[in-house]
């Protein structure tokens, strides 16, 4: 017979109230109580009726996590530190690509709909995207990412901002020729390169389009692919801004296969701080900001949308940082 919650109580020597509080996490309960309660749960090989948890409370202790893309270290580091959280809060996360599709946005947004899952963490790419249009009838939802709009909780960094810091420090060091590597159809993209566009003007700098560098490909494959053809035809800059961690890496590599040494002969910076950044050859100078506290704030925004749908609107910017490294380097005249 299926093992109960009274089962799990009597063999961990608590009341059924502690088991609960511990597969609900509803209620604080100590290290030693929630290891006993666990080992009871694995040795009757207990598992909790959540169709039934749901019926009491509509609640599904689900929710949903729709990144555009989940094969980059980003996404996947993004995920990590808003499941890790969401584990904490007693709440399981399904985990979606969107690769900035409309239709599987509106598929999630009809699950939440049906109480399939309790809420929606959505990051669009695009003004564009449906999620975001005003009118539509939304569940409880948190946006997170660059997409600047007016009808949900958003939790996003100041791209503008962090993008301008990252060029004035290129700027700082005595570069002139900077260019920027990763320019796309994105909001991400428009923003970062509104920054460095913004640095440019602070410092005097004239804007030379051929410095604006696009790559569809945000992949260290397509940046590698991006660069080589560039300085096929082009010279090469004394700096370059990319926009994220994974282009500047691909960046790394065009430019050791030409023979170039960063930051001797050029200096690199990425944006996102991800691990693999760290341990490039050069370690990567980034924008960092701090993701498990992202990824509480949204999950706090998205608890307090479940718990009163008509509260107002939120919007939290994220503290960012430059981390320097061994990617950049005064130029050599």
């Amino acid at each position: 017979m299926r093992a109960t919650v009274k089962d799990v109580a009597r063999l961990a020597q608590v009341s059924p109230k502690t088991v609960s509080n511990v597969v609900n996490a509803t209620t604080p309960v100590s290290d030693t109580v929630r290891a006993r309660v666990e080992s009871a749960m694995l040795e009757l090989d207990y598992v909790p009726n959540l169709s039934a948890r749901a019926l009491r409370n509509g609640r599904s202790g689900l929710i949903a996590l729709a990144l555009p893309d989940l094969s980059t270290p980003y996404s996947a580091e993004m995920a990590h530190h808003i499941v890790t959280e969401a584990r904490d809060r007693g709440l399981g996360v399904q985990i979606e690509e969107t690769a900035g599709s409309g239709e599987r946005e509106l598929n999630l947004i009809f699950k939440a709909r049906a109480h399939l899952i309790d809420g929606l963490v959505l990051n669009p790419v695009m003004l564009q995207n449906v999620s975001v249009q005003p009118g539509l009838s939304l569940p409880p939802t948190v946006f997170i990412g660059e997409v600047d709009q007016d009808v949900g909780d958003h939790v996003w960094v100041d791209n503008v901002a962090a993008a301008r810091d990252l060029t004035e420090h290129l700027i700082g060091l005595g570069h002139r020729r900077i260019a920027i590597m990763g320019l796309m159809a994105s909001e991400t993209s428009r923003l970062r390169l509104k920054g460095y566009r913004a640095a440019l003007r602070r410092a005097r700098i004239p804007r030379q389009v051929a410095l604006e560098i696009v790559d569809a490909e945000w992949y260290p494959a397509g940046s590698f692919a991006a660069l080589n053809a560039y300085l096929d035809g082009h010279e090469l800059p004394e700096a370059f801004v990319c926009l994220t961690d994974s282009i500047a890496i691909g960046v790394l590599s065009a430019l050791w296969t030409r023979g170039l040494r960063v930051p001797d002969d050029v200096s690199v910076v990425g944006y996102d701080n991800v691990a693999d950044g760290a341990f490039a050859a050069p370690p990567l100078t980034t924008i960092d900001f701090d993701k498990p506290a992202y990824a509480a704030t949204v999950l706090d925004l998205l608890g307090a949308r479940i718990a009163d749908p008509e509260r107002p609107v939120s919007r939290v910017v994220m503290t960012h940082r430059l981390v320097v490294r061994s990617s950049t380097a005064p130029p050599r005249r």
